[in-house]
């Protein structure tokens, strides 16, 4: 098994073998960060695949400040967004200037197979989405989401409100169906 700085060094020298090990070591990871901003896993895979062609790209520009996960992880959402961002003039969204956030309020993820809470969030209209990910995920301020998607920070709110609770009512009848522990009741 190769080191990180082997398949950095052997990235930047164009190395077919350790892009291919790069790749084989985080495309797993990369996936499932491409998989929450896609509707579908053939959506996932194109973003996995233009992010991996940037990642070889612009491996020049690896500083080393974080690790080459995290660094990754921010093309793929780069990557991801900038579909997205195509689409977005697209979607119904709405400009609020207030909206009612209870930051305080969870939601249970207890029993949930990990493919089902994927698809749960890909089944999230668009903007909610991309809201939902960047916030509770990814961390971002709804100011930061505003300027990354072109969008008032009202709308940012106002789609994560939205998508917090379509999740809601999705993992409620989820839990339902299945039970506690994500299996089928009889």
């Amino acid at each position: 098994m190769h080191s990180e700085k082997e398949l950095i060094e052997g990235c930047l020298k164009e190395d077919r073998v350790l892009q291919k090990a790069l790749y084989d070591r985080y495309c797993r990871k990369m996936m499932v960060v491409c998989q929450r901003y896609s509707k579908s896993i053939q959506e996932a895979e194109d973003t996995l695949q233009e992010g991996f062609i940037k990642v070889f790209a612009n491996i020049k520009s690896f500083r080393g400040d974080a690790r080459l996960d995290t660094w990754m992880t921010r093309i793929m959402i780069n990557t991801a967004l900038n579909a997205q961002r195509q689409k977005l003039y697209l979607l119904p969204m709405i400009d609020v200037n207030e909206v009612d956030l209870h930051e305080d309020e969870t939601i249970s993820l207890a029993g949930i197979h990990f493919e089902e809470l994927i698809r749960i969030v890909q089944s999230l209209p668009d903007g909610s989405r991309l809201v939902f990910n960047l916030f509770a995920i990814e961390g971002y301020g709804h100011k930061e989401i505003a300027e990354m998607l072109g969008i008032s920070e009202g709308t940012s709110k106002s789609q994560y409100n939205r998508a917090k609770n379509i999740l809601k009512l999705r993992l409620s009848n989820y839990k339902n169906e299945y039970g506690k522990f994500g299996e089928a009741k009889v």
